[in-house]
């Protein structure tokens, strides 16, 4: 066998056969992400986006503007501007417009405040519930300098990618809201969708922002962190997204978010709430509507029925574990076995969660216009949408 000696002393095979892959994400509509947390940029390619969408930097960069860090004391005060470029696959048209040109769209973001060292007391040790065991047991190597691939700071690139997706399916609207924050959740019946941007918890009540602000302050003063859950409502979805068994929409969605750093679980709709309801209560009962369409009198199936999207809202959430980075010491091993505790230095969020709400947007924006290109190469035609999906649509208790 030909082996060669790892940075931790141990003999190994040579990992030839053990490169990264897996880096995209969609079928037509398709994204391959690259960079590390502390290198020069990251980026991604964006493949597959039809000719002749409009798009300008400015528009990408909204939704990069909601992620970036350092915007309040309850994130990372990693100070990134994260402004984006768009290097390939748009042209002015005619008008001076931009537009694009249906070639890939690459889009790079600079990385201008990485701090390395602060990494250097742990690049040996494990983090307890981080993926620094796993990456180095898996590949051999591991960039210990903000995690590398591992660290969140990759989905700044999904987020500049579900800026494009957006575009691509007509009257699509995806919005996003934190709806829990470690055991606090938010009051339902206070829910407004004005509220979510007038705090720096995208919270859609703002009795529970008022309390999570107290308790993040306490958790980020102890040193600790906390978990949140996510939900995402994306309107203007048309019937017939998805398919029966193996392209479910609802499987998609829930692998696109399932790939977020720290998530744990994803539900549609009801979810797991519905293993609770009977029947009758858990049935989307529906009656004759506008000409050619039925009204829905709930949504429990979260705009999804047998994996292909019914014309309601598509209604998904996602929890997220606490940041594993912490400045409380912990019980772990070193690269040599060794018992050990580890202490995290440096800037990370005490709610990871708070930034993830943009980030599902993009998962679930990405994942429709996947579909919304799918459904039109195999049956040749657009979508029909239903007359309704563009209402304001509040997701109280009794929605689903």
């Amino acid at each position: 066998m030909t082996g060669s000696t790892l940075p931790d002393g141990r003999y190994a095979e040579k990992r030839l056969d053990k490169g990264m892959s897996h880096n995209s994400f969609g079928h037509l509509f398709r994204i391959t992400t690259w960079g590390e947390s502390h290198g020069p940029a990251i980026g991604c390619v964006v493949d597959g986006c039809p000719p002749g969408v409009p798009i300008t930097q400015a528009e990408i960069q909204t939704y990069l503007d909601k992620r970036r860090p350092g915007q309040s004391k309850y994130t990372t005060q990693r100070k990134e501007p994260d402004t984006v470029e768009i290097l390939s696959g748009v042209f002015e048209d005619e008008d001076g417009a931009l537009v694009t040109t249906g070639t890939p769209i690459a889009l790079q973001i600079s990385n201008v405040d990485a701090r390395s060292k602060d990494y250097g007391d742990i690049k040996d040790k494990f983090r307890p519930g981080h993926a620094d065991y796993t990456y180095l047991e898996k590949y051999g190597v591991r960039d210990w300098r903000g995690s590398g691939r591992a660290s969140a700071r990759e989905t700044a690139t999904r987020v500049a990618a579900g800026a494009v997706a957006r575009k691509v399916v007509p009257g699509l609207r995806v919005r996003g809201a934190l709806v829990q924050v470690g055991p606090h959740k938010i009051d339902r019946a206070n829910w407004s969708w004005d509220t979510v941007n007038e705090n720096p918890f995208f919270c859609p009540d703002p009795k529970a922002a008022e309390n999570w602000a107290e308790f993040l302050d306490e958790i980020r003063k102890s040193g600790s962190s906390t978990g949140a859950v996510i939900e995402i409502v994306a309107d203007g979805v048309p019937v017939g997204l998805g398919a029966p068994l193996y392209a479910k929409l609802d499987q998609d969605i829930a692998s696109g978010l399932m790939s977020i750093n720290a998530v744990k679980g994803v539900e549609i709709g009801a979810g797991f709430e519905s293993a609770a309801l009977s029947g009758e209560e858990n049935a989307d009962e529906m009656q004759n509507g506008p000409p050619g369409w039925p009204t829905f009198l709930s949504n429990h199936a979260g705009g999804i029925l047998g994996g292909i999207s019914t014309g309601q809202p598509v209604v998904a959430r996602f929890a997220v574990k606490p940041t594993s980075s912490i400045s409380n010491p912990r019980s772990t091993i070193d690269k040599d076995g060794n018992n050990t505790e580890v202490v995290t230095k440096g800037r990370h969020d005490p709610c990871v969660g708070i930034r993830a709400v943009p980030i599902g947007e993009a998962m679930i924006a990405i994942v429709l216009a996947d579909h919304y290109l799918r459904h039109r190469g195999q049956t040749g035609q657009d979508v029909a949408q239903d007359v309704d999906t563009n209402l304001e649509w509040l997701p109280t208790e009794s929605s689903f």
